[in-house]
């Protein structure tokens, strides 16, 4: 069946709120590549957005897929347990940054984990509110759209969202605002929305996903942790795209010197099968009720044997070296260009959590239709590249760290050639 004679059926099938990139269909994949229904090669550079750090179908998780699967698929851990389940959260309990005692819960996705982690969060304090900060990205659920900082498209037409969330500046100096204007624009929600007495929690993302890969200054961290600590309010780090080796660090809030009370992940966590995961303070993990976590398929087994294989790879495979090496490759191809394409604002990133923002030449306004030509000139030429950002003018790159150095070599190649086009 031809792509066109696809396209239709998922027009006819499938709701178009259901955004898709491209007009192909994937036939297979492995490592960084991907091969269409056609036969046409693609070399991949948005990992299923942030999901295959350790790329398509690697070898270890396949096997403890597949060998799990031999045991059996699912009991529900609320129904009956199994020691998996407790191996990789005492895993996740030491690689996680902190020194304090730590629990873990596992769910299925990045924004039911938020969900959860909000909910641990009012459990622990007795409070209801919750900030987040412009240009975050927390998820497609009521209220992960509610901590969200984006509205389009993510927030057109769902309200009303969940009361008692609101939301300061995050530091970004390219776009003016600076880290005491973000500190400043907190401490006025405290005097013109909600004492912080009643704010449960703040929560951020270390590195801003789809808000455009703008990593938090170090000097903003301390100063949010400062800011929780005089209030009682607790820390939330969401890791949900920054994690498991994506930054050069098992987690991007190891690049910080404070650590958070609770943490998110998810995505790369399991190589491609969904799973998500809380990790806290064990206090703080304690306070909901028994019963009041958990969920039908929270903790799958075979996405937890997944998720140990992954975490097995990224310190067998020297992944965080990896990480950093690449992104160091990638950054100086990119700034190796600015001197040519005046469109360059900016070349960022920890890791391989890179991204390059587009401005209009000669000036400061941001420019998405240089951005969309970029993507579509290179996935003209079989590359596939993300975008993101609120002004959607940003690129960014989320190659699995697996990825072979010729073919790295050649999606650069074409990475060049688009942005040139």
């Amino acid at each position: 069946m031809s792509p066109q004679e696809l396209m239709q059926r998922k027009a006819n099938a499938t709701p178009r709120g259901v955004g898709v990139m491209c007009s192909f269909f994937a036939e297979r994949a492995k490592n960084a590549e991907i091969w269409d229904t056609e036969g046409k090669r693609y070399i991949d550079f948005a990992g299923g957005i942030g999901v295959l750090n350790t790329g398509h179908l690697h070898d270890k998780v396949q096997a403890a897929v597949a060998e799990q699967l031999n045991k059996f698929s699912h009991t529900c851990y609320q129904v009956v347990p199994y020691e998996l389940y407790i191996e990789v959260a005492e895993q996740l309990n030491q690689l996680t940054p902190g020194n304090y005692a730590k629990k873990t819960a596992f769910y299925t996705t990045g924004a039911e984990a938020v969900e959860n982690a909000v909910k641990i969060a009012r459990a622990a304090t007795g409070r209801p509110g919750i900030i987040a900060f412009g240009g975050g990205f927390h998820g497609r659920t009521l209220m992960g759209m509610a901590l969200t900082g984006k509205v389009a498209p993510y927030k057109i037409g769902f309200g009303p969202f969940p009361s008692d969330v609101y939301h300061g500046l995050f530091p970004n100096p390219l776009h003016g605002v600076s880290v005491e204007e973000s500190i400043a624009s907190v401490e006025r929600l405290f005097k013109y929305d909600i004492e912080a007495t009643r704010v449960a929690a703040i929560i951020f993302e270390p590195v801003q996903g789809e808000g455009g890969f703008y990593a938090a200054p170090a000097e903003w961290v301390r100063a949010i942790r400062a800011l929780c600590d005089k209030h009682g309010i607790l820390l939330i780090a969401d890791e949900v795209q920054a994690g498991f080796a994506r930054t050069g660090k098992f987690f991007a809030m190891e690049h910080y010197d404070v650590a958070p009370d609770l943490m998110t992940m998810a995505k790369s966590m399991a190589g491609g099968f969904p799973i998500s995961a809380v990790v806290g303070k064990a206090e703080y993990m304690d306070a909901p009720a028994p019963g009041g976590l958990g969920g039908t398929y929270a903790g799958s087994p075979l996405a937890l044997a997944a998720s140990k294989a992954v975490i097995q790879a990224i310190k067998e495979e020297k992944l965080l070296e990896r990480a950093n090496q690449l992104g160091t490759q990638l950054k100086e191809t990119l700034n190796g260009l600015k001197a040519e394409i005046p469109q360059i604002a900016d070349v960022r990133g920890l890791g391989a959590m890179i991204a390059v923002e587009f401005n209009q030449a000669g000036s400061h306004e941001p420019d998405a239709d240089f951005t969309k030509k970029v993507q579509t000139k290179a996935l003209e030429a079989g590359l596939i590249l993300l975008t993101c950002g609120v002004y959607g003018n940003v690129v960014r790159f989320l190659f699995p760290l697996t990825i072979e150095d010729a073919i790295f070599e050649e999606a650069l190649q074409k990475l060049v050639a688009a942005i040139k086009a």
